[in-house]
């Protein structure tokens, strides 16, 4: 992903909630036969501060993946979508595309069926929590048997990233009044309705003004 000064997101902070906001992660490798991509849910490693992400991937793409022996780029995408040049004003303008995207690059440490198991079941509460009657991971129907027979199918990884390209495109070059424009936009009901993005740029807008950078 090319960088540009003025979208970069280095406040460790921000990626970790983007990360945890947004877990459905593109895991990309090269290996003899070229590029391979595969779609996971991942999550924070809860024992660390950093951007250490934690997830598991079924086999056969770990073989796919040479996982632990090659380097992996994780894609994670945040909120994004189109902005109109009519949001701009009467200005010359053209369309874009602002989004919130961080890459992670690194070679991934395989986890063991312990620590495996306890991602699995992490996985499981974090998604299964906000049900009415939730059912975790180790509850019945499910046995012990079932449980360790569907670790034994996936391979779990923890990766350290030595390499973190992040990016967050929100018009942040456009003076405050356009910014607002563009947020109004996006708010209301439309071909191009997309709260979560206009909450992503208000968020950036009020870093900017806490920043005094507003124009």
């Amino acid at each position: 992903m090319r960088q540009n000064p003025s979208f970069a997101m280095t406040d460790v902070a921000e990626l970790r909630r983007l990360v945890d906001l947004n877990p459905w992660a593109t895991i990309v490798s090269a290996g003899d036969e070229g590029l391979v991509a595969s779609h996971y849910v991942v999550l924070l490693d809860d024992d660390r501060d950093d951007l250490t992400i934690v997830g598991h991937v079924g086999k056969p793409d770990d073989l796919i993946h040479g996982l632990g022996t090659r380097e992996l780029l994780v894609v994670i995408q945040g909120p994004h979508g189109y902005v109109s040049p009519g949001w701009y004003g009467d200005t010359p303008s053209v369309p874009t595309w602002n989004f919130s995207s961080v890459h992670l690059t690194g070679v991934p440490e395989i986890l063991d069926a312990c620590e495996n198991l306890r991602v699995l079941d992490r996985l499981v509460a974090r998604f299964e929590g906000g049900m009415p009657a939730p059912r975790l991971l180790w509850e019945r129907p499910n046995d012990a048997a079932f449980v360790e027979r569907l670790e034994r199918g996936t391979v779990g990884f923890r990766l350290t990233p030595t390499r973190i390209v992040a990016k967050r495109k929100l018009s942040q070059n456009k003076p405050a009044e356009v910014v607002r424009a563009v947020i109004d936009g996006l708010v209301h009901e439309g071909p191009h309705h997309n709260p979560a993005l206009a909450a992503e740029m208000e968020r950036a807008l009020q870093a900017r003004a806490d920043a005094g950078g507003i124009a």
